[in-house]
């Protein structure tokens, strides 16, 4: 009996098998696309969004179930959540662009600065490893919290605490 696409493809995903993530591309970007980029209406937003969907499902193969969804309503699941976070990341940074320009958010008095904590990467260094990672994907490297906890894979509520407490710690470095 021959096994249709859609079971090939579970099985190759249950055994690790990159052909399957070869064989979700062919049989499923183009109906993936389609979602992602009526959800984002933006489609360098819509490819990264496409990109970033087949990397979660490469990541969390091991966590489908047959029993639970169809492959593509797992797929789509996770299409639609990845484009929903992507364009609210988007919009995020879209609306936090300064206009250096016209702005004078930047002209800060520099009679007030204690001279011995303006070096901020130099204090997070010296924090634990754990609060760097997360201080340095947040901060230094621009990611938001969802997008430091799917790229540094710790869970979301571990990012918030790691921020908090790092943070904490940095205040009693610039704290008179």
């Amino acid at each position: 009996m021959k096994l249709s696409i859609e079971q090939q493809i579970i099985q190759l995903l249950a055994n690790e098998d990159q052909r399957a993530l070869n064989l979700l591309y062919e049989n499923y970007s183009d109906s993936l696309y389609g979602v992602i980029l009526k959800i984002t209406n933006n489609e360098e937003v819509a490819e990264d969004a496409l990109q970033e969907t087949f990397v979660k499902v490469w990541k969390n193969s091991k966590k489908y179930d047959s029993k639970k969804a169809k492959l593509f309503t797992w797929l789509y699941r996770i299409a639609r959540n990845t484009a929903i976070d992507k364009l609210r990341s988007f919009n995020n940074r879209f609306q936090k662009e300064v206009q250096i320009d016209n702005s004078n958010v930047y002209i800060l008095p520099t009679m007030n600065l204690n001279q011995d904590v303006i070096d901020l990467k130099e204090h997070v260094g010296r924090l634990d490893e754990k609060y760097q990672i997360v201080l340095d994907a947040l901060f230094f490297q621009g990611m938001t919290q969802q997008e430091a906890s799917d790229e540094l894979d710790i869970p979301l509520g571990t990012i918030k605490s790691r921020l908090k407490i790092g943070l904490r710690e940095l205040k009693k470095v610039y704290s008179p």
